[in-house]
């Protein structure tokens, strides 16, 4: 959480449509959202991120909290966005005007360079967080890439604190066994 003390005035801001403030507000959270969809092998992860950022400049001015609860409002934002894509995506086969559509909005969004490096990070956590199980995932992916408490874990993903510390402990466990394998 990088905005501290600024972030009551960023955020009052935002709300008034001050540009800069939503600037802001998302340079400090579209790299951790990005990085828990693509942890959670999240369909399409840059797209449920802009969906997630359409839903939170559509319900800014509903939120109420500290930055905090914004940071766990947003993440929650995030996994449903996720959810949601993942019942899309096995209602819907792919077509080939999708993956038409698809390719012109990556080329058109991000450079060579950028779609690149998602790529790597991408697989990069994805290789890391394989063997996990997914509830492992999810709680590991919230509280570290997300920087979110044991409460606002367990609140999105509809679990006790207890479950969601044992699974967080259970799924470092497992990550420290495969790394001393490794090694």
């Amino acid at each position: 959480m990088t905005l501290g003390p600024t972030f009551d005035s960023v955020l009052g801001a935002a709300r008034a449509g001050e540009e800069w403030a939503w600037s802001a507000l998302y340079r400090d959270l579209v790299g951790p959202v990005r990085g828990y969809l693509a942890g959670r092998g999240s369909p399409e992860p840059e797209d449920e991120a802009a969906e997630t950022f359409l839903h939170i400049a559509r319900g800014l001015h509903s939120f109420t909290g500290d930055e905090r609860a914004f940071r766990s409002w947003v993440f929650s934002i995030a996994h449903r966005r996720m959810v949601d894509a993942y019942r899309r995506a096995s209602r819907r086969p792919a077509t080939v005007e999708d993956e038409a559509a698809d390719l012109v909005l990556r080329e058109a969004v991000p450079s060579a360079e950028q779609q690149a490096l998602l790529r790597e990070e991408a697989a990069a956590a994805a290789s890391l967080l394989e063997g996990l199980t997914p509830d492992q995932r999810d709680i590991l992916l919230l509280r570290v890439v997300g920087e979110l408490s044991v409460r606002e874990t367990a609140e999105i993903v509809g679990k006790s604190q207890s479950a969601v510390k044992v699974a967080q402990h259970r799924a470092i466990g497992a990550l420290r066994r495969r790394f001393q394998a490794r090694v």
